[in-house]
């Protein structure tokens, strides 16, 4: 679920390149002046490490260092940090010996009680030989500095690592004289490589690797100074972390990600933490806030990345707002960075990972300044990443435009050619150029080799080594058989319902696959236009079981519509909404609006196939779609309908999806009445065949009332489609069928 999706069990996460370059000009320190508070100080230091050196026999990674500029620019524009106040080290210098330094020299010496404190780490992590045997397995988790190489020799001889232990991160964190500390830590222990498309940021280790005697020595003096003794060290770090509180990118025993978006990389759940922060305006405790980034995280990458919080035994600060900070009291999509006359360079680190192609030339932004109160208008002129270049159109009377302005999604232009982009995995051998030339053939498929950018699912054959992987995580669906072909997901967990029978060729796999592709295709252009954190429409969707109205499972709202008549938000016990074969349930959708909206309510399924369930009536009019100012919409509605909502089988993650709309959904409705017409349907949910010529007709229904300025319509897909926040609402809500 997309942020503002609370759950309550029944019963109890410019190019790369270009992102580098990125540099705050001046202006933009005094905006931070006015951010920053005379007390508490806000220290902070990040470390992002990708050019981990060609001998080091393990991989390089892609996004850390844009982790410490989503970091940077959070802090800064959302937080009141000092640009100053700020430390970043990236590549080669974030060696042993420079961390540990500026730690001790910017965190430990400066810090005094009440100020605030951030450290955090993108990276590779590892495992060495735990003396003290604080987890069953012996051995204690670090993150590798940019120096810290694998033993000459290794994997056949052992030997030291030049890690950072999580033994001396206690130390260190211990040190600090502020209790408001938080550390971030978007490594991980185990698994190395990649998995799908993404890299796992962890090297190889285990039994065969010891701490070095610099780290043993660290430990000794840290130790000294703290005034412990061997046996209380021991007894303090198994109780918890020493301070604040820790958020690791996944649990111990999992995998964390370096991901490619839109142009550019990063940590997985690092940019799914700084855009749900960029949106976030209230107090909201970290107990609900890591939930709702956990469950994002997972669905983005695999079932095996959940990150995860521990806080200060006894502290409570898992009731402290994110940073130990109220933060901005505005909801945001970026802020302006640069000013040159009417041309601004704006930082976009508050759009949703799925809606980065709707950011390019023609999207319009309000300006915003930190009141909440509108000053003018943006319109962007070209997009590489997360930097949008555009030209300010228009400036209230009396306001003035500065770098620090922030700004919130009015319109979303989407371009007319986007693809369903396809990776090849190697276990398609010689095979893989067939296997290109094929999908070629499928209108706005495209087929790409893996690690090359964003890639939406895997072609590929069930491999030994892959059936044995995905063995071990506990799959819930049989698991296709060895050399069978299908597809992945992303991150490398099998689509259910994608695989063929053994035997079967590469030619008559993708001629099978044809329809799932167009199905799949259609929920990649749908999510383009996803607008909970902008929508300013003002309704609510709630999930119950049937018949079960004091039983709420989970809502979904438009964050900036709904505002003050926002449900209560509710302490989380987990990330993830699951919900058991055979329950059914019902959707009641709210429109507090003071006049009529259209909607539209589509469900995919774990295979990617969609159905309609609502409208259900098809031998009526447009009214079929609306619902009433003030109304209370039941989907199904005992009083009217014959059917049920059940979850069933395949099990795994369903997707609804709820449009809303101001102006009426003519000619998606046409589509859906034909359809159904030829099944012989009169009322009830409807699976579409056609799936992305429904999805077409659907966005030029919602682009009337905000074209791209420049556009004009040539027909389906010829031109961008436009979608206005103040006309518009497009919600997720996900739960997973177990």
């Amino acid at each position: 679920m997309r942020r503002r999706t609370f759950i309550e069990f029944t019963g109890s996460l410019l190019a790369t390149l270009g992102i580098s370059q990125l540099r705050l000009q001046q202006e933009g320190l005094r905006y931070a002046k006015v951010l920053s508070q005379s007390t508490p100080r806000k220290l902070a230091l990040l470390v992002g490490i990708n050019q981990y050196p060609d001998n080091s026999l393990f991989s390089p990674l892609l996004g850390c260092v844009t982790d410490v500029h989503l970091q940077k620019e959070l802090l800064i524009h959302r937080f009141g940090f000092n640009a100053q106040d700020i430390v970043t080290l990236t590549d080669q210098q974030a060696t042993r010996q420079n961390l540990l330094t500026t730690f001790e020299e910017h965190l430990i010496k400066q810090a005094q009680p009440g100020d605030v404190v951030v450290f955090h780490y993108s990276g590779h992590g590892s495992r060495v030989v735990d003396p003290d045997n604080d987890f069953p397995d012996g051995l204690n988790s670090t993150f590798v500095p940019v120096d810290s190489l694998l033993p000459q020799g290794f994997p056949e001889k052992g030997g030291t690592v030049l890690d950072i232990t999580g033994h001396s991160l206690f130390l260190l964190t211990k040190a600090i004289k502020t209790d408001k500390l938080t550390v971030i830590l978007d490594s991980c222990h185990s698994g190395g490589g990649t998995r799908g498309n993404l890299r796992v940021r962890s090297r190889v280790g285990g039994n065969q690797l010891q701490m070095s005697s610099q780290e043993l020595d660290l430990q000794n003096q840290w130790r000294s100074h703290l005034n412990l003794s061997p046996t209380d060290f021991i007894q303090q770090r198994r109780l918890g972390i020493a301070n604040g509180v820790a958020i690791a990118a996944a649990k111990r025993d999992q995998l964390a990600t370096d991901a490619p978006f839109n142009d550019f990389d990063a940590g997985a759940f690092t940019y799914l933490l700084t855009q749900y922060l960029w949106q976030q305006t209230g107090n909201d405790p970290i107990k609900n806030i890591l939930p709702n980034v956990a469950r994002t995280t997972s669905q983005l990458t695999t079932q095996s990345q959940q990150p995860e919080y521990e806080v200060e035994p006894k502290s409570g600060n898992e009731n402290q707002p994110f940073y130990f900070l109220a933060g901005v009291k505005v909801t945001a999509d970026g802020v302006i960075t640069k000013l040159n006359g009417d041309q601004a360079e704006v930082w976009l680190g508050g759009v949703e990972s799925q809606s980065l192609d709707a950011f390019g030339a023609g999207a319009q932004f309000s300006l915003v300044n930190a009141q909440g109160q509108t000053v003018g208008e943006i319109e962007i002129t070209s997009r590489q990443g997360l930097i949008g270049l555009g030209k300010i159109t228009k400036i209230s009377n009396s306001s003035t435009i500065a770098v620090g302005t922030f700004v919130q999604e009015q319109v979303r232009s989407i371009p007319p050619d986007l693809q369903l982009i396809i990776g090849l995995d190697n276990s398609l051998g010689e095979e893989t150029r067939t296997a290109q030339q094929l999908l070629a053939q499928i209108s706005r498929v495209k087929a790409v080799p893996l690690h090359q950018g964003v890639v939406h699912y895997i072609l590929g054959q069930m491999t030994q080594t892959a059936y044995q992987d995905l063995s071990s995580q506990k799959n819930t669906n049989a698991l296709p058989a060895i050399g069978t072909i299908g597809l992945f997901s992303s991150g490398g967990d099998v689509l259910p319902g994608a695989f063929g029978s053994s035997g079967e060729t590469l030619t008559e796999a993708i001629q099978r696959l044809r329809p799932k592709l167009k199905s799949l295709l259609a929920a990649q252009l749908i999510k383009t236009i996803l607008n909970t954190d902008s929508s300013q429409l003002n309704l609510i969707v709630n999930l119950r079981p049937e018949g079960q109205q004091s039983n709420l499972v989970a809502t979904v709202f438009p964050t900036r519509g709904v505002n003050d008549s926002a449900p209560s938000i509710r302490e989380e016990s987990s990330p993830f909404l699951r919900l058991p074969l055979g329950t059914p349930v019902q959707f009641q959708v709210e429109n507090q609006e003071n006049s009529e909206l259209y909607l539209s309510v589509l469900v995919i399924d774990p295979t990617g196939e969609m159905t309609v369930i609502f409208p259900n009536q098809w031998t009526a009019s447009e009214a079929s779609t609306k619902i009433e100012a003030g109304q209370t919409l039941q989907i199904p509605d005992p009083q009217k309908d014959a059917f049920q909502l059940v979850t069933q089988e395949p099990k795994g993650m369903v997707e609804v999806l709820i449009l809303a709309s101001r102006t009426p959904i003519q000619e998606a409705l046409k589509g859906l009445q034909a359809l159904a017409s030829q099944s012989r349907t009169t009322r009830g949910p409807v699976t579409l065949t056609e799936s992305t010529e429904f999805v077409e007709e659907l966005l030029n229904d919602l682009n009337k009332e905000g074209r791209t300025r420049g556009a004009n319509s040539r027909g389906l897909g010829a031109v961008n489609r436009s979608v206005n926040t103040n006309q518009v609402a497009a919600m997720s809500m996900t739960f997973e069928v177990i």
